[in-house]
């Protein structure tokens, strides 16, 4: 085993004093969680509906919790919903726990998301919705998304577990569809312990709020004082005050956080020397940075070997044993991809010599 004291890190969070005082504040408070959404976790969904301009902002304490309650609001019980199989696993698991059928679709061999002509042959007249996910913080194509949801009658629930602070058409990303989910994991752009968040876009954005205010909260609705009701199953999915906590604090410093993610993607996309690499655009926010080489095995070895620290983002969930079964159609892009992908360490607390070393090694061992 390889002791290195120097080890370059996959992915930290950014942290300075402000996060350790408003955890010291809230433990010497003694109110450290609330299923009824108040307190600090009240504020951080405020903030992050002016961050996004969303209509209505809601935490959970996952980016999984996101989805399956995004995806409980419109029934998708023996119906098929589209998604990509380059993706962590919870966006299907999701899908399942709903009832649904996962029915995955190509993606796009330069920004890995989903390809629009594969989502076109992957709709029947069982399709019921599609999830995009944005991956590694690339926005998909959501204007031809969109027009295909609205020619064929299908929801959208986005996967944005990696975009946040992501910008699309001038917007960012949480703003543009109908359910919009959020990871705060604490790899992810703005980290938490354990946090998620479903920003939602509808004229009935009230109502649905309410509706996820019940189900994160196991159903309690209707509550005065000690008295509720439950009118329907839900989960114990609420956000925790340490974690809003800290969330309002890396909102604070998002925007910068994402910059200095730009100026590290940026160099890694003119100074790489492999063919295929994540492009440089200016609105990602480069959650992760991947590239594709052929002897990835001997590749992630001799990384190691040199203190680095790299990740396979991700196994085609329809390589997974559970999955083996479900219905897929061309997945040529995918099943290169998750044989050939590794992702280079991507965050704040990276130094000048470090990204240099990353650049270095990756040009003389990729193939």
């Amino acid at each position: 085993m390889i002791h290195l004291k120097n080890k370059i890190n996959l992915f930290e969070p950014n942290i300075d004093k402000s996060e350790e005082k408003i955890v010291l504040d809230i433990l010497r408070s003694k109110f450290w969680a609330s299923g009824s959404g108040v307190g600090n976790v009240k504020k951080f969904e405020d903030k992050f509906k002016k961050y996004v301009q969303a209509d209505e902002c809601l935490a959970v304490n996952s980016g999984t919790a996101a989805l399956n309650i995004a995806l409980s609001l419109i029934n998708i019980k023996n119906k098929e919903v589209i998604l990509p199989s380059l993706s962590f696993v919870s966006t299907a698991n999701c899908i399942l726990m709903n009832g649904g059928i996962p029915v995955f679709a190509d993606v796009d061999p330069q920004t890995l998301c989903l390809e629009v002509n594969s989502i076109k042959k992957s709709i029947t007249n069982k399709t019921k919705a599609i999830i995009p996910v944005h991956f590694g913080g690339m926005s998909c194509d959501m204007k031809e998304i969109i027009k295909i949801s609205k020619a064929n009658n299908l929801m959208i629930v986005e996967d944005a577990a990696h975009a946040t602070g992501t910008i699309y058409n001038k917007k960012k990303i949480g703003s543009h569809g109908f359910a919009v989910c959020f990871s705060f994991h604490p790899v992810k752009n703005l980290a938490m312990p354990t946090g998620g968040l479903i920003a939602i876009n509808d004229k009935n954005h009230e109502k649905i709020a309410k509706k996820i205010q019940s189900k994160r909260w196991c159903g309690i609705t209707n509550r005065i004082n000690d008295d509720y009701d439950i009118n329907e199953i839900g989960d114990n999915y609420y956000m925790n005050e340490i974690s809003a906590g800290i969330g309002i604090k890396q909102l604070e410093k998002l925007n910068s956080m994402n910059n200095i993610r730009k100026k590290i993607a940026k160099r890694y996309f003119s100074e790489i020397e492999v063919e295929r690499k994540m492009p440089f655009v200016k609105d990602c926010s480069y959650h992760l940075y991947w590239i594709l080489v052929k002897n990835r095995k001997k590749f992630r070895e001799e990384m190691k070997k040199k203190g680095i620290q790299t990740g396979t983002h991700y196994k085609p969930i329809h390589t997974f044993s559970l999955y083996q079964n479900k219905n897929r159609k061309n997945l040529l892009v995918t099943e290169t991809v998750g044989k050939q992908i590794v992702t280079l360490p991507m965050h704040t607390n990276l130094s000048k010599s470090e990204i240099h070393k990353i650049i270095s090694y990756t040009n003389r061992f990729a193939e």
